[in-house]
């Protein structure tokens, strides 16, 4: 019996290595819809790339998620949506735009689930903890706006407010839907354009460059290889609870930026170093970056779900891959064409103690 399954996005970071995960069961047609908003890479080459020799049960419309609910007559029996503008510098240049496009898009896939009876695995993010406590964030740890209104605040909201939604729907038993929130994904055809910072790191060491640190790196993060969340967001798909929420991240890859750097330099054996800088440099003066967050990930391991990859294959991985690219779609992926500035930087730091970078202002916790 063929599974009817639509992934929005599927084209971007996440969503093709969910594609080409799906694709490797006979049983399922996928269907992708995306923008091509989402990535510097030819859509060609990725299509190839994801559907390998499965491509007879891949279909590929090019529109946006509105376009594609309105007009399409198809029905799915799961529907992924992971189509939303993301990353810490992707969205700055949609500051006052970012709620309206994730809460339309999302809308558009609840009443297509709802038309088709079919399951929504809704992809959230761990921007809503706002850092959770201590950095440690449950499923269950009160979510928290944090400071200032900014983009990263605008979008972290805007998720939130989707979840929330999608939640009381369930409750009323009009939407079967579960929620995902991935944590710090990592892995290969990353793009770097967005403010991602490890393709970022692995990129200025296969050029040369010292590796950027922001800030005295000492945050915090998870990082999860991105097939270990393409496992998480199927099994969430086939055995979640209606109406629950699931942290996907990897615990066991803890570490701080700085830390990070180091790692990247000895897998790529890089000689450039880091220098410390201050990211308000490069993405101007409404950058503000995340609090310290790394995920408690028992529900989802409950049902199964174990990451197999360590921190250390996934810098590997990206690092294969991205040696493997010409000069110029280097730079372009990894974003390295946005820091002309830094490549001139020298050792010194650009960052002082005096001038943090985390907003940090008092907080207004979500009901």
């Amino acid at each position: 019996m063929t599974t009817r399954v639509l992934v929005t996005g599927g084209l971007g970071f996440i969503g093709g290595h969910l594609v080409q995960r799906l694709l490797l069961d006979p049983a399922h047609r996928v269907t992708v819809v995306d923008d091509l908003s989402g990535t510097p890479l030819d859509p060609t080459t990725i299509i190839e790339q994801i559907a390998g020799d499965h491509a007879r049960r891949l279909d590929v419309e090019t529109c946006s998620v509105g376009e594609f609910a309105e007009r399409s007559p198809r029905r799915f029996d799961v529907i992924y949506h992971l189509a939303s503008i993301v990353g810490p510098a992707a969205v700055l240049n949609r500051s006052g735009w970012i709620a309206e496009s994730i809460l339309r898009d999302t809308y558009h896939m609840i009443r297509l689930a709802q038309r088709c009876r079919a399951r929504l695995v809704n992809v959230s993010t761990s921007e809503i903890y706002g850092g959770g406590r201590d950095g440690h964030c449950q499923e269950e740890t009160p979510r928290v706006i944090r400071g200032r209104a900014s983009a990263r605040q605008e979008y972290a909201a805007a998720k939130m407010a989707a979840e929330i939604a999608i939640d009381n729907l369930c409750r009323a038993r009009r939407l079967d839907a579960v929620t995902v929130r991935p944590f710090n994904v990592a892995g290969a055809r990353q793009s770097g354009r967005g403010g991602f910072v490890l393709p970022r790191f692995v990129g200025q060491a296969i050029l040369g460059r010292p590796l950027t640190v922001f800030g005295d790196g000492t945050q915090v993060r998870a990082f999860t290889d991105a097939h270990d969340i393409a496992a998480g967001l199927e099994l969430a798909a086939r055995h979640g609870a209606t109406g629950t929420a699931y942290n996907v991240g990897n615990p066991a890859n803890r570490v701080s930026i700085d830390e990070l750097a180091d790692r990247v330099l000895r897998h790529t054996g890089s000689s450039a170093g880091k220098i410390y800088v201050d990211p308000r440099t490069i993405y101007g003066s409404t950058y503000a970056e995340a609090a310290d967050k790394f995920p408690d990930a028992s529900r989802i391991m409950a049902l199964g779900w174990q990451p197999r990859f360590t921190l250390d294959d996934t810098i590997q991985t990206m690092h294969a891959a991205l040696r493997e690219l010409s000069r110029g779609l280097l730079l372009s992926l990894t974003g390295l064409e946005q820091d002309s500035a830094l490549a001139a930087s020298t050792a010194e730091p650009t960052w002082r103690m005096d001038e943090p970078i985390l907003d940090s202002e008092p907080t207004r916790v979500a009901s």
